[in-house]
């Protein structure tokens, strides 16, 4: 198991998100590839993010499952980039796919993600953010803001003469 796979996905709902990124790609709107998949979560309007696990380098994909987390986006992990690239019609493989519009899909998506959990986890983390945010806000307000005193640099002039010694 590679080093960024955080849980195992039974063989029946890999199979089932495989059929659903296949329709996803017929009827709706897929962003192939794991840069286009970052870009995708990270504006938000991903639905599902796919990622293969037989990734190599692992640095290719790595960031998306913490990403996903952050956005609140559900993800899933699928056993080959092979299978994955041709659902999503393409003729190599493919290390990961968002899917934005699930079209045709949508109830399959649903369902999948159901079964993952990550729609509560994404909703509790949420409102974990809006509770920190106001938290803040509030630490904000209670808090004077200091006042930082200007030193004015002394001249030579008026700066106070040594007496000297006389022996």
């Amino acid at each position: 198991m590679a080093s960024y796979v955080k849980f195992q996905v039974p063989k029946e709902l890999s199979d089932k998100v495989i059929s659903a990124v296949s329709v996803a790609k017929d009827t709706g709107k897929l962003r192939k590839g794991a840069n286009e998949a970052t870009k995708a979560i990270e504006s938000g309007k991903t639905k599902l993010a796919v990622i293969a696990e037989d990734v190599s380098p692992e640095e290719i994909v790595m960031h998306l499952p913490i990403l996903c987390e952050e956005k609140g986006v559900p993800y899933v992990y699928v056993p080959t980039k092979a299978d994955l690239g041709k659902a999503a019609g393409l003729i190599v493989g493919c290390a990961a796919v968002a899917i934005d519009d699930a079209g045709g899909a949508m109830d399959v998506l649903e369902d999948i993600i159901d079964r993952l959990g990550q729609k509560k986890k994404a909703e509790t983390t949420e409102e974990a953010k809006k509770t920190e945010s106001r938290s803040d806000k509030e630490k904000a307000e209670k808090k004077p803001a200091k006042l930082v005193k200007e030193r004015k640099p002394k001249k030579a002039a008026e700066a106070p003469k040594k007496e000297e010694k006389k022996e």
